[in-house]
């Protein structure tokens, strides 16, 4: 049996967390110069670990000093189990309650108390050591946690921490190996020959060499030339395991610790995210907008808290809190992380993320906490619905998924399923889904049936509105596709008649009043007798006593019923003297190039006219100048 499992170290500097890993693996995790001068872990160290089970452990040694809390931090975000580390001849200390804090605010749950150095006490010494610890640990994820006590320099009590670390591995649940890869960064260099590695634990997913990966929050695509497990070279890491990772065409000065390694598209870079905050016990009192550093994963990141339903938060509280951070960051809803407050820098507090791209909130507000607090404590299929209920322009489910945290193939089931109870509507997008909440379906019905009946009743002559009007009116968010999906929806369910270019209510025809119909007739007949010396747009707007409006009106149902063709903004000929005059100018092309006055004699009519009309069939394309003259362009 081989699960890959991480186990971190954490406790007081110079308890023996390194020379503990030592003793169980062999391995020495202390790789720097200065690690090794001044006795004391600055970086992480990673050493593999055979359990008597077959069970693969990665030990990963995290430093103890409090100068280096930034490195613990990059360390334990990924571990699956804790050995809480404790010196017999010292006992608990500044940073053994720090880490402890951070390990409960992480919620590591799997846990052992590893007692060191126990040869340089006596039996009694350390039972009140183990009181100590017991006081210590109550009311956390380690209050129950078995409490070994072992000598790396004699080796008692290592073959029984190695029996217990088998027994709480073996109830660790495996990390998922299917879905995307996300893996946190925490080492960056460069082989000769090889280009630049990344290091990290596997938070989930399968890489493989060959595999495309990008960077982010950098926007770097990225291909694994080759990868390494433990010094050892495999052909995919799973979820688990630390790997190395050697990627092309990357140069190491442009990603750092702190970036993550990821299937392209699974998370986006967000300055902002919504959670849950708990203050520890004693921190001091956190007022709205305080400057604070953020720890997820491998980051560190500043930035500034926003409560949202009170003005500060008192120490031992929890509140809801959008953080806004200074640079971009990647998170996924569920993970946890750290706060530190700005200076002097002390761990203050930490939380789980609710929403790790929310948009801006107002503070204070009933349904943006009535929403966080159902996103918190929901199963997955009732925050993606509450996802798309919040979004008031519907959802890509790619975006879906990103913000429910979730995979494309879930979001994918899931709205499929809602679609099909009715809990929310589903529109076809470009080789995607729209996701469309129920409200907000009924909400476009009610504004695009006002601005249809407004429509209607303006230009009562008119087919319909066009459809890029109305979507660039009241659906200008909605994708094209989409838009189309929508209106198609529409007319299946018998509510709007759809042309290529217009909508309109179901139902509607353009009619004519009495009136109307009469100085339809009256207009129509002025063109018509008219023929090539039509009458301009006021003169007929004179004549009839009409407004702008009606004329345009009159003008547009004509030129729609074939009666009229526009040739200008001034002059509409009638149809008929309109072919009459192309037949004229096509007798005169068969003869070859033809001027302005031939046309001119040909119709009876005068240039004011004759200009306009030729200048007309060039934009058609029936006629095409030539210097002075024109021809005919074949058919």
């Amino acid at each position: 049996m081989v699960d890959y499992i991480i186990v971190g170290t954490a406790g007081h500097v110079d308890h023996g967390k390194t020379v503990l890993v030592r003793a169980l693996t062999g391995f020495d995790t202390d790789r720097l110069k200065e690690e090794k001068e001044r006795g004391i872990s600055i970086e992480l160290g990673f050493a593999p670990l055979i359990l008597p089970s077959g069970r693969q452990l990665g030990l990963v040694d995290v430093p103890g000093h409090e100068r280096f809390i930034r490195q613990m931090l990059a360390g334990v975000g990924g571990m699956d189990l804790v050995m809480l580390v404790v010196a017999a001849d010292e006992g608990v200390m500044p940073q053994t309650r720090e880490h402890l804090a951070i390990i409960d605010l992480l919620q590591v749950k799997q846990g052992i108390i590893v007692l060191t150095k126990i040869d340089l006490v006596d039996a009694e010494w350390l039972e009140l050591v183990r009181e100590e610890i017991r006081q210590a640990v109550q009311g956390t994820v380690l209050a129950d946690a078995p409490i070994i006590a072992v000598s790396a320099l004699t080796g008692k009590g290592i073959p029984e921490l190695l029996t217990q670390l088998d027994a709480l591995a073996a109830k660790t649940p495996s990390r998922p190996a299917k879905g995307g890869v996300r893996l946190p960064i925490d080492r960056v260099f460069s082989i000769t020959g090889f280009g630049t590695v990344v290091t990290g634990t596997l938070w989930s997913g399968t890489i493989k060499a060959g595999d495309d990966l990008e960077v982010q929050p950098e926007g770097i695509k990225a291909k694994v030339r080759n990868l390494q497990v433990h010094g050892r070279n495999v052909q995919a890491a799973l979820a688990g395991q630390r790997v190395a990772v050697n990627l092309a065409g990357i140069e190491k000065e442009t990603i750092h610790r702190g970036s993550t390694l990821l299937t392209p598209g699974l998370l986006r870079p967000t300055r902002r995210l919504d959670a849950r905050l708990k203050l520890i016990a004693g921190a001091r009192t956190l007022a709205n907008r305080s400057r604070i550093r953020f720890y997820l994963g491998t980051a560190e990141v500043l930035g500034r808290i926003v409560l949202l339903d009170r003005n500060e938060l008192k120490g031992g509280e929890e509140a809801f809190v959008q953080l806004l951070m200074e640079e971009p960051v990647v998170a996924m809803r569920g993970d946890r992380f750290i706060l530190r407050s700005y200076s002097p820098m002390q761990t203050i507090g930490g939380g789980l993320i609710i929403d790790p791209d929310p948009p801006r909130h107002r503070r204070f507000e009933p349904s943006v906490l009535a929403s966080l607090a159902k996103r918190l404590e929901g199963s997955p299929r009732e925050i993606l619905f509450q996802v798309v209920r919040e979004q008031c322009d519907g959802l890509d489910w790619q975006e879906a998924a990103t913000r429910a945290s979730l995979t494309l193939q879930e979001t994918k089931e899931l709205l499929q399923d809602m679609a099909t109870a009715g809990q929310l509507t589903l529109l076809a997008g470009d080789n995607s889904l729209y996701a469309v909440s129920n409200e907000r379906m009924a909400a476009w019905w009610q504004e695009a049936a006002r601005a249809l009946a407004d429509f209607h009743r303006h230009y009562p002559l008119r087919p319909g509105l066009a459809k890029e009007e109305l979507r660039s009116r009241y659906f200008s968010r909605l994708p094209a596709r989409v838009f189309q999906a929508l209106l198609e929806r529409w007319s299946r369910e018998g509510r709007i008649q759809l042309t290529a270019s217009t909508v309109a209510l179901s139902g509607f025809n353009p009619e004519l009043s009495p009136r109307q119909e009469e100085l339809l007739q009256a207009v129509t007949g002025l063109y018509r007798q008219a023929r090539w010396q039509p009458p301009s747009y006021n003169e007929v707007a004179s004549a009839y006593n009409l407004t702008g409006a009606e004329l345009e009106e009159f003008l547009h149902y004509l030129m729609r019923e074939g009666v009229l063709v526009k040739i200008n903004d001034e002059f509409y000929w009638h149809r008929e003297a309109f072919e009459d005059a192309v037949a004229e100018v096509k007798k005169l092309g068969l003869a070859g190039p033809f001027g302005l006055a031939e046309v001119r004699d040909a119709l009876g009519s005068s240039r004011k006219y004759v200009l306009p009309f030729l200048e007309y069939l060039d934009r058609i394309k029936i006629t095409r100048r030539q210097g002075d003259k024109r021809i005919l362009i074949a058919d």
